[in-house]
């Protein structure tokens, strides 16, 4: 079995090649489809295992195929899949792309699900994007057994960590950055207006955040005026003005507002330089901050290199989110040593999956090898002869059988090759009550050997 992670993230890439690179949700079913496909192309059993983790820090495929032709092309076949289904040229997507096979993608796996890989270290939002990941795959019919176990174990070991080490403590939300970053701009934010355009967990996490600081009004456009209307409400409770509106009307309402923050799941900026533009006329120049969680990006970039206008992307708030980072090290450091060792676990679970096939090779064999000496046996048993040489000759017959194989390497084996199986067989054919009494008994006594072998 092959394991695969390929992926490009906050680490790798600037946001501006991620949001490239990133899936639409509502795509995500069609796209693990088109990729089992296209791997099968390089499998030559059954059709290959896959994830897909999208978020506005990375996207990571998660792959297993039990026969790949070759780990080279299993690997190629991925990269090219993914090249290919962004419309990107190879050469634009190579220099930002990690390739981790095996034991490194368990570890990868582990470490982004405790928040170690993240912006904001320990943040535990990506836990749950990771678990939403593996649901879509689920769904799509794209788990097997090997990244169910994978994704099971990933949950487990992110339980262990957050529970046994201060991973979470003293960090900064990407929410309460947010606040941070419009603070620099406004001294108060009980004097601003708030526009918040989306509705999902990202706006609602910073729509706490900014409620908290008291802000004069608040407003939320999102496609569907319901869903929005929910978090006006939610805000109108804690007795601060809040409305709903539609997305169709940003270009009339944006300059009523100091501060946006936006996070929406659209494939192209759904605020251009145009709309910025009149928006600062209407405001006589009035300072506006604009942050953008979103990727692919909700604001036009151009947009930055308007005066008044202080525009923040999820990089510029990683960047802020790293305070603290200091304090987080000894926990970080825990948290690595429990994810060395549950990695470790994982691969000897693997390797043991792997011996499967043989297993089942050999237990069909010796039930070959059974099968033919209890008919050997029922067939004297039925001539009349004596039932205690029948069962000492099918005793014989089994043991004789059971051995062929293995005296018979040892007996054609050579140099380096002899010395091994030397090593190697007393430990598939000793007891508990005595460990050296086939090595004893076979390989110091050639007698033996050869009687056996003759069988």
């Amino acid at each position: 079995m092959k394991l695969l992670t390929l992926g490009i993230n906050h680490h790798t890439a600037p946001v501006a090649v991620r949001e490239k690179v990133a899936f639409d949700p509502e795509g995500l079913l069609d796209a693990l489809s088109d990729l089992r496909s296209h791997l099968g192309g390089v499998n030559r059993s059954s059709l290959p295992e896959a994830t897909i983790l999208s978020t506005c820090n990375r996207t990571e495929l998660y792959c297993a195929a039990n026969d790949p032709a070759s780990e080279n092309e299993f690997h190629e076949a991925t990269f090219d899949w993914l090249a290919k289904s962004q419309k990107l040229a190879p050469s634009v997507l190579q220099p930002h792309i990690y390739t981790l096979p095996q034991s490194d993608a368990v570890r990868h796996a582990f470490r982004v699900a405790c928040g170690l890989d993240s912006m904001v270290i320990g943040e535990t939002q990506i836990l749950g994007q990771m678990k939403d990941a593996v649901r879509t795959a689920n769904e799509a019919g794209a788990l097997g057994t090997y990244l169910n176990q994978l994704f099971q174990k990933t949950f487990s070991v992110a339980k262990e960590v957050r529970g046994s080490t201060e991973i979470g403590a003293h960090s900064i939300s990407m929410a309460a950055a947010s606040v941070r970053l419009a603070e620099r701009i406004f001294e108060s934010i009980g004097e601003q207006k708030i526009l918040f355009i989306g509705a999902g967990e990202m706006i609602t996490l910073c729509a706490t955040h900014f409620v908290a600081r008291k802000p004069k009004a608040t407003a939320i456009a999102n496609r569907t005026i319901e869903r929005g209307q929910e978090l006006a409400d939610s805000i109108s409770a804690q007795n601060i003005d809040a409305e709903s509106f539609r997305l169709n009307d940003l270009p009339t309402r944006l300059h009523e507002f100091d501060i946006i923050v936006s996070s929406t799941a659209s494939p192209l900026p759904i605020i251009g330089l145009g709309m910025v533009e009149s928006a600062l006329k209407l405001r006589r120049r009035k300072p506006m901050v604009m942050i953008d969680l979103a990727v692919p990006r909700d604001f036009e970039p151009e947009i930055a290199r308007l005066n008044d206008v202080y525009l923040y992307t999820v990089d510029d708030l990683g960047t802020m989110a790293q305070t603290g980072s200091n304090l987080r090290q000894a926990a970080v450091s825990q948290a690595e040593i429990i994810i060395e060792e549950r990695v470790s676990n994982f691969m000897h679970w693997l390797q043991g999956r792997n011996a499967v096939p043989l297993i089942q090779d050999i237990q069909q064999q010796g039930d070959r090898l059974r099968q033919i000496e209890l008919e050997r046996a029922l067939k004297r048993l039925m001539r009349g002869e004596d039932p205690q040489e029948v069962l000492n000759a099918m005793a014989q017959g089994l043991t004789n059988k059971f051995l062929h194989g293995s005296l018979h390497a040892l007996q054609h084996a050579s140099g380096s090759e002899r010395d091994a199986l030397i090593k190697l067989l007393p430990k598939l054919f000793a007891t508990h009550s005595g460990a050296n009494s086939f090595s004893d008994n076979i390989f110091n006594n050639p007698d033996k050997k050869s009687q056996a072998d003759s069988h």
